[in-house]
């Protein structure tokens, strides 16, 4: 790995990096959750936990509910309304043989 970039440099990428993640999720609303976590271990959900971890290691004030909005443009009840749809028999199956990776 090349060390040319400084650090504050290399954090503006990267949080450029995430907004452009956050927007494309945002415009893939059809892209389900259950479906992220069976194929990456990883959903809406996570970043929005992760960011709310962030937030509190750096004593900053964001809870959950602020931190989903966030990450899903909107508040989570109102995306999960519009966009959630019931997930199948295979996808809890899935999720269920997936999550035994992250016990």
């Amino acid at each position: 790995m090349s060390n040319a970039l400084d650090p504050a440099t290399i954090t503006e990428l990267e949080a450029m990096a995430f907004r452009r993640l956050i927007q494309h999720l945002r415009d893939h609303p059809e892209v389900q959750n259950i479906d992220m976590m069976n194929l990456a271990g990883f959903c809406r959900n996570c970043l929005s936990n992760w960011m709310e971890d962030a937030a509190k290691a750096r004593g900053v004030p964001l809870d959950r509910a602020a931190a989903r909005e966030r990450v899903y443009g909107m508040p989570y009840d109102i995306w999960k309304a519009q966009n959630q749809k019931e997930a199948s028999a295979a996808q809890e199956a899935a999720f269920k043989a997936r999550s035994t990776e992250h016990s």
